[in-house]
């Protein structure tokens, strides 16, 4: 062998031998679902003690997540460890699209060597943050039991979803694709994995298989004390993740047109006054204090007793940071939420269904679902609670 060709092998073994871990692969998918990766990517970089690599490592098998796993010993708990801190990250930042991708990104698929092969559980660590402990991965679809397993977890990431604020529709997004062959030597199913596509390939191919439909995330929600409103229909949801943004929380607007499914019947409730004050990281900085109605003037059909008002403040739900909730949990069930109109919007839906409120009342509380989602804090509580007197 010539010199040069001796000069040129030296050259090409060194770059195999420094090549990015992320162009080594076991079965091509990891960059699916790219829009949930980046924004965790984004809420990682903010403090990472672990000093883990691109979230992408999460998604692979262990000897190739190995070398992005930074101080990660469990690999098999690599992937809960950065949805964990992502979310950590996007919580202090208030940032509920931040959230909703760590909770997503801890549902996503991981690889594994073969077509039908499950990825192991993550049992040694226990996530910190109890919405990111609630999840766990989706299994390969052609791997036993995965249609009942899958549908479950998409489910429970909706209710996990609707608990922080975001869009529980954004939880369709985090399906996979249809069964591959057992047997399949390439290892690669019915995958695709371009890092170029900001988006993920899943979503601008049309491969993803949606394991629940709207109605069944609902009713999920709904059972939970939440609300699904302003979420579109699975094939929309799909649609939808065409651009590169996640699924923000639902606006006012669309949440109030809604089908809300919601069961139990309105309970007499005078509510309790409430003063809420303190600083608020994720929705207020000067936080005012203010007594929460206890009666409106308003027709409100057959929950005329009813505290149709929104408190604000602190610990709600074992939260430490201030956060939105219905004064009458009694008629209003619905657990606390960052985002008034998540909460806003539930009542306004209960006292269309089952309260059978005057039109004249659903088209006030929708104003003020509107109104009060353009502000923050107390302020924003005070906005609807004002409206509805």
């Amino acid at each position: 062998m010539s010199t040069s060709m001796k000069s040129l092998m030296i050259l090409f073994l060194a770059a195999m031998a420094t090549a990015r871990p992320l162009s080594r692969r076991e079965v091509p998918q990891e960059h699916s679902h790219q829009k949930f990766i980046a924004t965790v990517a984004a809420s990682l970089a903010a403090n990472n003690p672990d000093n883990i690599g691109d979230p992408v490592f999460g998604l692979l098998g262990n000897k190739a997540a190995a070398q992005g796993a930074g101080s990660i010993k469990d690999l098999d708990c690599l992937q809960q460890a950065i949805a964990d801190q992502a979310f950590t990250n996007a919580k202090a930042a208030g940032d509920v699209n931040g959230m909703t991708a760590a909770l997503v990104y801890r549902t996503l698929e991981r690889n594994t060597g073969s077509v039908g092969l499950a990825s192991v559980k993550c049992t040694s660590v226990k996530a910190k943050n109890p919405e990111i402990a609630a999840l766990q991965q989706h299994q390969d679809p052609a791997s036993s039991g995965a249609a009942a397993t899958n549908k479950q977890i998409a489910l429970e990431l909706a209710k996990q979803i609707a608990s922080i604020g975001g869009d529980p529709s954004t939880a369709i997004q985090s399906g996979t694709f249809a069964p591959g062959q057992i047997g399949d030597t390439t290892g690669k199913g019915k995958t695709c994995d371009d890092q170029n596509d900001p988006t993920g390939c899943i979503f601008t191919q049309n491969l993803l298989v949606p394991d629940v439909t709207q109605d069944e995330i609902n009713a999920a929600v709904g059972s939970a004390g939440g609300s699904a409103a302003a979420a579109p229909s699975a094939s929309a949801a799909v649609a939808a993740s065409s651009s590169a943004g996640i699924a923000a929380a639902p606006t006012a607007t669309a949440a109030s047109s809604s089908n809300q499914a919601s069961t139990g019947t309105c309970s007499s409730s005078t509510g309790a006054s409430d003063s809420a004050t303190g600083a608020n990281a994720a929705t207020n900085n000067n936080a005012s204090t203010s007594t929460t109605p206890s009666t409106s003037s308003l027709d409100l059909g057959s929950c005329k007793n009813a505290s149709p008002f929104i408190k604000f403040g602190a610990g709600f739900d074992g939260r430490k940071e201030n956060s939105f909730e219905p004064a009458d949990k009694a008629t209003f069930n619905h657990g606390s939420a960052l985002n008034i109109g998540v909460v806003a919007n539930f009542i306004c839906d209960r006292l269309n269904d089952p309260c059978k409120a005057s039109q004249t009342t659903l088209d006030t509380c929708k104003s003020a679902a509107s109104a009060a989602s353009k502000l923050s804090g107390q302020a924003a509580a005070d906005a609807f609670n004002k409206a509805l007197s």
